[in-house]
């Protein structure tokens, strides 16, 4: 935990550290460890996109979604998203994004199985007061994230780029004989 008091006198500050030592047994030290909607957008936003959309998932099914759903949704196994989901947890204490004892988001539910050994994940489910923050977060992500359609199909990667000639080896602005243009004199009058 940190305290930071700035202008302090030294006098304040020695009287402060006597009586937290006095009072130490006294104290009850809190520390908030709640999703709320900043929080939530930083976590969205170092995820990378396939544990962003594993996220999304689980909050539009009012957070609880059912692991067979995500497998078909991820066909090459649920291990990546979850995995970069704990490593954004951790990279948000390392960073004091979040407080360390903050709780994942998106938690495991086991269903039936052996109890002595490796059992699969049967749900994956988000509380109701992190949902919320997650929903809100998820649409400010949305709407700040946009990228435009496409209202065509793309265009072919061996078309000519309008900056290019059809026979140019470099862009027509790096030619030593650029073009004439009304606003671009030309090189005899430089």
């Amino acid at each position: 935990m940190r305290i930071t008091i700035e202008g302090a006198s030294e006098e304040f500050e020695r009287k402060l550290l006597d009586l937290l030592a006095e009072r130490r047994d006294e104290l009850a030290v809190s520390v908030d460890t709640v999703w709320d909607v900043d929080r939530a957008m930083v976590f969205l936003n170092t995820l990378n996109e396939d544990a962003r959309q594993f996220v999304r998932l689980v909050v539009e099914s009012d957070g609880h979604l059912e692991a067979a759903v995500l497998r078909e949704a991820f066909p090459r196994g649920l291990r990546g998203p979850t995995v970069a989901l704990t490593y954004a947890l951790k990279r948000g204490v390392k960073h004091d994004w979040w407080p360390e004892g903050t709780e994942a988001p998106v938690t495991v539910v086991y269903g039936g199985g052996p109890q002595d050994g490796w059992r699969q994940a049967s749900a994956y489910e988000m509380s109701g007061e992190d949902l919320l923050a997650f929903r809100a977060a998820l649409a400010r992500y949305d709407a700040t994230t946009s990228r435009p359609s496409w209202d065509e199909d793309a265009p072919s990667a061996f078309a000519v780029n309008p900056g290019w000639g059809a026979d140019d080896d470099v862009p027509r602005a790096l030619h030593d004989d650029p073009p004439t243009a009304p606003n671009f004199p030309d090189r005899a009058t430089r």
